[in-house]
């Protein structure tokens, strides 16, 4: 259960910041588009990466509640996170802090003595 829990953790922080970066492309582009160039490519090519990323971020969210065993209101927390830009960076660091991303590390066993 270790491994699926570290492999799950890992991948949800991925998205947290995947996230992030590609709310950071798609209000670039944004910019572009409503601003004096004009131009949709921008949004064309991050609107649709952005998105992909929202649901990843959102079923890891789910998945990550699960294996770590957060409460209803972390877990609302965290998919609330996914609305505003980069809030899954703010949150991503804030549950590290609180030990809520922590894998337990697998148990040693006992060297041989003598």
């Amino acid at each position: 259960m270790a491994g699926v829990r570290e492999k799950v953790t890992r991948l949800f922080v991925v998205a947290a910041i995947a996230e992030a970066i590609s709310w950071a492309g798609l209000l670039a582009g944004m910019a572009v588009k409503y601003g004096p160039p004009a131009n949709e490519l921008g949004v064309q090519i991050f609107g649709p990466i952005h998105g992909a990323l929202f649901v990843a971020y959102g079923v890891l969210v789910l998945a990550v509640a699960r294996v770590h065993r957060w409460s209803l209101l972390a877990t609302g927390v965290a998919l609330a996170c996914a609305v505003p830009p980069f809030a899954t960076l703010a949150f991503e660091r804030w549950a590290r802090r609180r030990g809520m991303l922590a894998v337990a590390e697998p148990a040693r066993q006992p060297a041989p003595v003598g």
